[in-house]
C-alpha cells in the first residue's frame, strides 16, 4: 500500500530499511498513470519496502530537499539516504526492477 504523507509526517517516519517516495501532483497526467502501477508493485514488495506518496504542491520543501524538478519522480531511500531516483512514467516490470535493484 502506498501511504500519502505530508512533510511533517515524513520527518517523524522510521527511516530504517528501504523506502520509495513518489513525488506527484493531482493535475499531473503521468502521475495518474503511475499511481495504480506503483500501488500494484507496493502490494508485491510491501513486506520489503515502504511506499509513500508526496504531493509536491502541498509539500514543496520536501520536493526541493530531494531535488525534484519534474514529476512523477520516484526517490529510493536506504536508511534515510537517497540512493536512486527515476523521473517519468515507467511500466510495472521496469518499476519493479528499479526498486528491487535497490533492496
Amino acid at each position: 500500500m502506498v501511504k500519502k504523507i505530508t512533510q511533517d509526517e515524513f520527518k517523524n517516519l522510521d527511516k530504517s530499511g528501504v523506502s520509495v517516495l513518489d513525488f506527484n501532483a493531482v493535475w499531473c497526467g503521468p502521475c495518474k498513470m503511475l499511481g495504480p502501477v506503483l500501488e500494484e508493485v507496493s502490494e508485491e514488495l510491501g513486506d520489503k519496502v515502504n511506499f509513500y506518496s508526496v504531493d509536491t504542491d502541498d509539500n514543496p520543501d520536501l520536493a526541493q530537499e530531494y531535488g525534484i524538478m519534474n514529476i512523477p519522480a520516484l526517490v529510493v531511500l536506504k536508511d534515510g539516504q537517497k540512493v536512486d531516483m527515476n523521473v517519468g512514467f515507467v511500466p510495472k516490470e521496469a518499476l519493479t526492477d528499479f526498486i528491487t535493484k535497490n533492496i
